[in-house]
């Protein structure tokens, strides 16, 4: 019954920024990792940031220095600030989290996506 749901997604030319947003309905859970994933057309869903419930952060390297994740656990939300946006950016961009004692390769809960799409 918990559930995901992505907004912020958009149209940015290269070199903008976007921020995303994540917030979980349903009934109040605690979640240990939260974070983003994203696929692009014909790719398989890549694990784009993540935080843990510690705050500790990791980003791909693909991202790493442009995007920033940050988390407020209390209101089980996330977000991610992107920043000098590219056009390999481009993809849907799911939020995905934990429970404690699960594995963030294989989250536990899931949003439906928000796309990003960065023009050249």
């Amino acid at each position: 019954q918990v559930q995901l749901a992505e907004s912020g997604g958009g149209l940015v030319q290269a070199g903008g920024s976007l921020r995303l947003s994540c917030a979980a309905t349903g009934r109040d859970f605690r979640f240990n990792v939260m974070g983003w994933y994203r696929q692009a057309p014909g790719e398989q869903r890549e694990s784009v940031a993540r935080v843990t419930s510690g705050l500790f952060t990791q980003y791909s390297d693909s991202v790493k220095g442009r995007f920033t994740i940050s988390r407020d656990s209390a209101k089980n939300r996330v977000f991610l600030q992107m920043n000098d946006l590219k056009p390999e950016d481009t993809a849907v961009y799911y939020c995905a989290a934990t429970t404690y004692g699960g594995n963030w390769n294989v989250p536990d809960y899931w949003g439906q996506g928000t796309r990003v799409t960065v023009s050249s």
